[in-house]
Parts: C-alpha cells; structure tokens; sequence
C-alpha cells in the first residue's frame, strides 16, 4: 500500500489529534482519504507552522515515513507573521526553505511531489494587504513545481471564484482557514489532480 503524506499547517492540521499518528483531521486531508482507501493517508500538519518551522520537523515528520507521495501546502503564515511580527518571511526566504524541503525530500526518499498553492480571501478588509505578500509567494510554489516536475494543485483563483459566488464567508470566513466548504473545494480541485496525474 503506497503513502500519500500531507505537510502543511493549520490548514492542512484541521484540528487532528498528534497524539495519534493516524489522525488525520476534520478537513481536507481526511475527506481525500475517505475517496482514496487504496492509499495509506498520514497527516503531519501542524497549526501556525511556518515553512521554517515545517523545515525544522521534516525529517521527523516526513523523511523518516518513507511517503510516495509529498503533498505541501504551506505559505499563507509566512506572509500572516510579516504583518505581525518580525521573523525572516521574505520572498528569497521563503523560496529557500521551499526548496531545500523539496531537495531533502528528492535526495532520501522516492516520493513524487505534490505542490498546492496557497491562497487568501479579501475578507476581513486588511487581508487584502496581504496580496502584495502573498502573490510572489504563490508564483515561487508554481516555479518549483515547475522545476521539480511536481503535480500542482490550483487553489488561490479558485477558491476566490467559489466566495465571489457563494460567499467569502462561506468558503473562509477569515480568508485563511476553510469552512466544511472550503475543505470540499480543496479536497476536490487535489483530487481531480491527483487521479489526472496518476492515470497518465
């Protein structure tokens, strides 16, 4: 049975129990694993990580579970703390740490890699400061993707999409953290990627 590992922070966390390294939340990573049963599922999110933070974990909480599949979504707390305080969460950081995960992952295990983009809804009204922050991020994810020949998942434009016509509220109350909807939507957009990619 192969591994899919999902690495990220609150978003990827959604609320599971670490004491019990099969937990896997109430959010998107639990609702993939409930459409792929032929998969062995872990999630190794963590709230309020940074992609430093999750660099500083990775061997224990990626490398050292041999996964075929690394799926990552991380990105929107670097630009979270650069409004609130400061820690080195620049673009330039951010590609850096990016990629010495994503060489770690290539030199030890065999695992393919999944990229999923961050993302951020204009609600409350100063989330839309957070663009400036947030956009060069997103573009960093897409070019290594790009250069790692990672399966990317789409999901600033879409969910976007999904608030201006449902409701922002009704995707990410905060413009962050997914409602039951928003996890759909991300558990979707991952899914129809991951099946597309796998059947080639």
């Amino acid at each position: 049975m192969e591994t899919i590992l999902f690495q990220g922070d609150s978003i990827t966390d959604a609320g599971r129990n670490r004491a019990d390294t099969g937990s896997l939340g109430n959010g998107y990573v639990e609702m993939i694993a409930r459409r792929l049963p032929e998969f062995r599922v872990l999630n190794r999110g963590v709230s309020g990580d940074l992609t430093a933070d999750m660099r500083a974990r990775f061997e224990k909480d990626a490398i050292s579970l041999a996964p075929d599949y690394v799926s990552i979504l991380i990105g929107i707390n670097d630009t979270w703390r650069s409004f609130s305080e400061w820690r080195d969460t620049s673009t330039s950081a951010y590609r850096a740490i990016y990629t010495d995960v994503l060489e770690e992952t290539i030199q030890k295990t065999d695992a393919k890699l999944i990229l999923m983009e961050p993302f951020v809804l204009p609600i409350p009204q100063d989330r839309k400061e957070w663009r400036a922050d947030l956009d060069p991020k997103i573009q960093v994810v897409r070019e290594l993707a790009s250069k790692y020949q990672a399966l990317y998942v789409p999901l600033d434009g879409m969910l976007n999409a999904a608030g201006i016509a449902q409701g922002y509220s009704e995707i990410a109350p905060d413009g962050v953290h997914p409602t039951k909807r928003g996890h759909e939507l991300i558990a979707e957009a991952w899914y129809s990627s991951f099946t597309s990619f796998t059947k080639k």
